[in-house]
């Protein structure tokens, strides 16, 4: 026995290999995977398929939940664009309103100061031709006056009547 153990401890290379224990190695080889089989089966791959069951209900959870988000934000943008439109409309048309008031407003004011205008005007043109009026007879007294003078100046003798009659003779053209 002395040879054998004195072979087998002078025998190079490693244990594994060695052909005369492979039948014990196979032996428990067998066993150890079995009993790895059995602890993965019976612990491990039920609480990774656990996880896995519960990561894919929080992931189609979490897209029903984004889905029914996007429904409704696509129901709020629906619901904005018609209250904007809404609102454009009802601002169009109280411009449209304002912008009626003002122009009648403005048609009165215009018609009031147009009237305004026309009466200033016809008192003005009164006015004008009083001035007028009164200029002509103060033209025709100044005129009959300096013609007067003028004739007494030059030595003749100039009645009344005969200046009167020479300077509204020469006024009327």
């Amino acid at each position: 026995m002395a040879t054998a153990t004195q072979g087998a401890a002078s025998a190079p290379g490693m244990p594994q290999l060695d052909f005369s224990t492979f039948g014990n190695q196979i032996f428990w080889l067998l066993v150890t995977l079995v009993v790895i089989y059995m602890i993965l089966s019976r612990v491990a791959l039920p609480r990774i398929g656990a996880v896995l069951a519960e990561r894919q209900g929080t992931i189609t959870n979490d897209i029903a939940a984004a889905e029914n988000l996007r429904a409704k934000a696509v129901e709020a943008e629906a619901a904005y664009n018609k209250a904007l439109a809404d609102a454009r409309v009802e601002a169009n048309r109280i411009i449209a309103e304002t912008k009626a008031e003002i122009q009648a407003d403005l048609d009165k004011a215009i018609a009031k100061a147009d009237a305004q205008i026309a009466a200033k005007t016809a008192e003005g043109e009164k006015a004008i031709a009083e001035i007028r009026e009164s200029a002509l007879e103060n033209v025709t007294a100044v005129a009959k006056d300096t013609a007067k003078e003028i004739v007494i100046a030059m030595g003749g003798n100039a009645d009344a009547r005969s200046v009167n009659a020479a300077v509204t003779a020469r006024m009327k053209g």
